[in-house]
This record gives structure tokens, C-alpha cells and sequence, in this order.
């Protein structure tokens, strides 16, 4: 199975894995709806970079009452829109905190490790390795 990987040594903070994240699910450059999030936070005077996004554990599926996350031929944890109520049980459970929500949005959202993000990191600081 493919998934997304993140180097926080490689990271510089610039956010456009959000934005492309983003633009290319939502159509909209608003990074609170992207499935990848850069966090800063300060660590003995440094600033230290790191990512939050799905590994596709696969955790959220059992929660579902409807049946609507599942987990597709590549191994990828995916979302059936039309069998989705919006309980967002899998945000509140995700072990990642890996599950997102937006208010514009009926259903949450995750990363599906297509690989957008990988393409427009200035920095390398992301792949998609086979695990």
C-alpha cells in the first residue's frame, strides 16, 4: 500500500502542501480544508515543523454506523459521500487526529495519499513510499 510520508527535517514551513491539498479536493486555496497540516510549535528556542495527515490505519472504519468509510483495492481508507450522515464519529475517534471537518462541508474529510502535495513541496520534505 502506498501512503503519504512526511521529513520534518526537510520541512520549511511554507504550507503550499496545504494549499495544493486544498485547491485540488475543494477548488478553494483555504487551508483549513486540506487533508495534510503543517504545525510550529517551540522547542528550547527552535521552531519545530510537523504533520498531521492519514497513514490509512484504518481505525475510523469500525466507528462508522453507516458503512461509509471502507477500505479500497489499494489499501487506501476512502468515504462513500452518499452512505455518509455527517456524525463525524471517525474525527473524534482518529488516533492521528488525522480526520478533518469543515464547516462548509457536510461530510469530513482525509488524505487520500494522491500525491499533489508530493509534487509541489519546494522542499522534498514529502513522498509516497510503499508500506
Amino acid at each position: 500500500m502506498k501512503v503519504l510520508a512526511y521529513n520534518s527535517e526537510l520541512c520549511v514551513g511554507c504550507y503550499v502542501c496545504e494549499e495544493v491539498c486544498a485547491e485540488t479536493w475543494f477548488k478553494v486555496p483555504d487551508r483549513e480544508k486540506s487533508s495534510i497540516r503543517i504545525h510550529e510549535r517551540r522547542q528550547e528556542g527552535a521552531v519545530v515543523l510537523s504533520a498531521v495527515f492519514c497513514n490509512q490505519c484504518g481505525e475510523c472504519i469500525a466507528v462508522c454506523p453507516t458503512e461509509a468509510l471502507y477500505r479500497d483495492k489499494k489499501g487506501i481508507v476512502r468515504l462513500r459521500k452518499k452512505q455518509c450522515v455527517g456524525c463525524l464519529s471517525c474525527v473524534g475517534f482518529c488516533p492521528e487526529e488525522a480526520m478533518f471537518f469543515h464547516p462548509d462541508q457536510a461530510e469530513p474529510f482525509k488524505c487520500t495519499a494522491c500525491g499533489q502535495c508530493v509534487e509541489e513541496c519546494p522542499a522534498g520534505a514529502l513522498a509516497i513510499v510503499d508500506v
